[in-house]
């Protein structure tokens, strides 16, 4: 018998079992069958894998290596969890893919021909960040680079161009909350967000449009997409590409 039921049938039972006219218990016994869920950790664990994109995101997390909450707060930042979403810049899905990015994704990765579709694009968005992650080693260097495109965030690192100020407003509003590395002197200036700062609840009224400042991925950066990484967090052999 689950929670909710027993503590329905121990209410019934009590009410059954007191002195009230039987109007009145014909009403509390109603009452009590509709008593509302309680709410426990295993409950919530339950609703968060019924979510409609719990299995994709679970997948993408595993086959790319990263964690989960790295894909839920993208996704959220990035389209609200709408899955037709289309920016002024052309960025696709839920994860707003730029075109030029999800085809050497889609290729490499065989995630068919539909960006829109939502496990596709998730995968998409996973490996992409992934391959930002192995890049540059640094959560903020990770985001602006899946916000406004590696040549830019490569130009930011060697001094020679700033970053948006959208881009940096997305960095400083998304790293606190991934629970991840961050840099050292090369990206000292990056926002790191507000240590008390919590995210809105994943996925509320979605936005008439999203733009960013992403561009199209180059030829040479999408060369640089990784297949499927191993676990996160191990260390790196070599430096990143400049």
């Amino acid at each position: 018998m689950t929670v909710v039921r027993l503590r329905r049938s121990l209410t019934i039972l009590s009410v059954l079992c007191s002195p009230m006219r039987v109007g009145a218990r014909r009403a509390a016994i109603s009452a009590a069958l509709l008593l509302p869920p309680i709410c426990t950790p295993a409950a919530a664990a339950a609703q968060s894998e019924r979510h409609p994109y719990a299995a994709p995101v679970a997948e993408a997390a595993q086959r790319f290596g990263i964690p989960e909450l790295w894909i839920w707060r993208v996704m959220h930042a990035e389209s609200r969890g709408r899955i037709g979403a289309v920016s002024h810049a052309g960025a696709m899905g839920l994860m707003q893919i730029m075109p030029a990015t999800w085809a050497p994704l889609t290729a490499r990765h065989r995630l068919g021909s539909d960006p829109f579709d939502p496990r596709a694009n998730i995968l998409a968005g996973a490996a992409y960040l992934r391959a930002m992650w192995d890049r540059y080693g640094d959560v903020r260097l990770m985001l602006a680079a899946y916000n406004a495109g590696p040549g830019r965030a490569d130009a930011y690192v060697a001094g020679r161009r700033g970053l948006p100020a959208e881009t940096r407003a997305y960095v400083a509003k998304i790293a606190p909350e991934l629970h991840a590395p961050l840099g050292t002197s090369a990206v000292a200036s990056l926002p790191r967000g507000s240590p008390g700062w919590r995210d809105a609840a994943i996925f509320v009224a979605p936005a008439a449009a999203i733009d960013t400042a992403r561009p199209a991925a180059s030829a040479g950066e999408a060369a640089a997409i990784p297949d499927a990484g191993s676990p996160l967090f191990i260390a790196r052999s070599g430096q990143h590409r400049p």
